[in-house]
């Protein structure tokens, strides 16, 4: 067991210039993937099968200490949502994110390990393009594009803060709990979003999720392991060869989120992420009688069966018009 007091950190510098790096993993704990991923790369580097030349990267091998032993998701709460420095921190996700944050703002890139709960193919989840809008502005969508097509999976998705930012507006519409987290926009804040607005000391980096796959399929860690090598190898921080793009991309972006109203809403049957929808097929009922349906063909992604009423339910996914 490590310690729930602290967080490790391992950082390798080269002794030429060149791009900074933060690998993370398991910042929800019960995802490992990424952990056994970068001790597996770390082990390498201890046999010298992988030499740091140029530029550094930082290796965090468990973000959330305390989700981590206890083999579960969260600790008090979802550290990849909310990700920003607290002046008063509340609880154990916001002190983890005063070091995380600070960390983030030291370096250019990042490289985020996750897994998710049904099966499925890894999948890569990148930013927005470049803009100068209020939500995330951008400019760095031509690198992130390309550390996306290097990663590994051909499954590439965004869209991320405006369908949530789209989830959050219609809550306050609904008339929750006024100040509830899940109100806020800022709440959809996590780690490659932290990553855009504070890296590179606060002029922004740019940086990817990685969902290895299913949190218990053992292939995971070779998923995490060869990103790794992968990103290294596409920055120039060692001399790995680097492999081609895995084509042809599946490029996809969220269209929207639909949140679970009462404990009666329930799916009518076993969604898993990236089910294909065709459309007005039935997704699920309400606890009224009422029927949730694909407003038009698509994939559902992220259903979530244990979602507490107000809170978001599963996402809706179409293909995107943005190339890689």
């Amino acid at each position: 067991m490590i310690s729930n007091h602290n967080l490790r950190a391992h950082r390798i510098t080269g002794l030429q210039p060149g791009p900074r790096l933060i690998v993370t993993g398991a910042v929800h704990g019960n995802e490992v993937a990424g952990t056994k991923g970068i001790r597996r790369v770390l082990d390498e580097m201890d046999h010298g099968e992988i030499e740091i030349l140029r530029g550094s990267v930082t290796f965090v091998p468990v973000c959330n200490p305390l989700a981590y032993n206890n083999l579960r998701r969260m600790g008090e709460r979802n550290l990849n949502r909310r990700l920003q420095p607290s002046a008063v921190p509340q609880d154990n996700e916001d002190r983890i994110a005063r070091v995380l944050c600070g960390w983030f703002a030291e370096h250019d890139v990042l490289l985020d390990l996750h897994s998710f709960r049904s099966p499925g193919q890894p999948f890569v989840m990148r930013g927005p393009p470049d803009n100068r809008g209020t939500l995330e502005p951008f400019a760095h969508a031509a690198a992130e594009a390309q550390l996306a097509a290097h990663a590994g999976p051909s499954r590439i998705v965004e869209g991320w803060m405006g369908v949530y930012a789209a989830g959050v507006a219609r809550r306050q519409l609904r008339g929750l709990t006024p100040g509830a987290v899940h109100e806020d926009p800022s709440y959809g804040v996590g780690t490659t979003e932290t990553m855009r607005s504070l890296g590179a000391g606060g002029q922004g980096g740019y940086g990817i999720t990685l969902e290895c796959g299913q949190h218990d399929d053992p292939d995971g860690e070779d998923v995490a392991h060869h990103a790794i090598r992968q990103t290294l190898a596409l920055l120039g921080l060692a001399e790995l060869p680097l492999q081609p793009p895995a084509r042809p991309f599946e490029c996809l972006a969220l269209t929207d989120v639909i949140d679970r109203h009462a404990e009666g809403d329930h799916f009518i049957k076993p969604w898993t992420s990236f089910d294909a929808l065709a459309e007005g097929e039935l997704i699920a009922l309400r606890a009224d009688g009422s029927e949730v349906r694909a407003p038009e063909a698509g994939y559902i992604v992220f259903p979530d069966v244990s979602a507490q009423p107000g809170h978001e339910w599963f996402y809706l996914a179409a293909a995107s018009a943005r190339a890689l």
